[in-house]
């Protein structure tokens, strides 16, 4: 009798690196689903902590009112979070490595994904790559190359805003003068201060 292992006769077969990859992909696929309901249920929650109403934020996120109303209760009676600043440089990492993310994501796009950047930042937004100290590091190197060899292409407000990343990554935040723990969840910081460098560097609505 035939193990579990053996291939059955007249089929074709897969190897362990491709069964392994594919497993593997439909994991990130899982994974970036939870998470993406995570950081949506933690913005869900700051809106409402600044004042937002349900109403609104079931019509902005294209999601029924009780399913707002399930994701707020399920917070219930715990505190208020202090209000969470806006202003584009702030010191905290998380901050800084959403701010990172999307000038990455800027440059992949203006260099219609020829960026040695775009993999990545394609990779970060489908869950198949998390902000660790060694993805960060990684996406500074690939987007400081961009800069340099796509210097004539790119504006000049690019690369004046990688300069004040990187120098915040640099530096640990007491040293830049941040005395209090910033406002809000690491995910939803990391992913306010990706929407707001975008739009900072398309120029549309920013935040001074």
């Amino acid at each position: 009798m035939a193990s579990e292992d053996t291939p059955r006769r007249g089929t074709a077969t897969l190897t362990d690196e491709q069964a392994e990859r594919m497993l593997a992909d439909l994991n990130d696929a899982i994974r970036a689903g939870e998470e993406a309901r995570r950081l949506r249920a933690e913005m869900i929650t700051m809106l409402v902590d600044h004042g937002w109403t349900q109403e609104k934020i079931a019509r902005l996120s294209d999601m029924s009112q009780p399913a707002v109303s399930k994701q707020v209760a399920k917070r219930k009676g715990g505190e208020p979070t202090p209000p969470m600043g806006l202003a584009l440089d702030q010191h905290d990492a998380p901050w800084l490595e959403g701010r990172l993310w999307g000038l990455a994501e800027a440059l992949a796009e203006a260099l219609d994904d020829g960026a040695r950047c775009a993999r990545l930042v394609h990779a970060i937004a489908r869950g198949r790559k998390r902000f660790t100290p060694g993805t960060v590091d990684e996406l500074r190197r690939l987007v400081e190359e961009d800069l340099r060899l796509h210097r004539a292409e790119l504006p000049g407000d690019h690369r004046a805003a990688y300069d004040e990343i990187s120098r915040g990554l640099d530096v640990p935040p007491k040293a830049a003068g941040a005395t209090e723990e910033p406002a809000g969840p690491p995910s939803v910081r990391r992913a306010l201060a990706h929407r707001i460098q975008r739009d900072r560097l398309g120029h549309v609505g920013h935040v001074d």
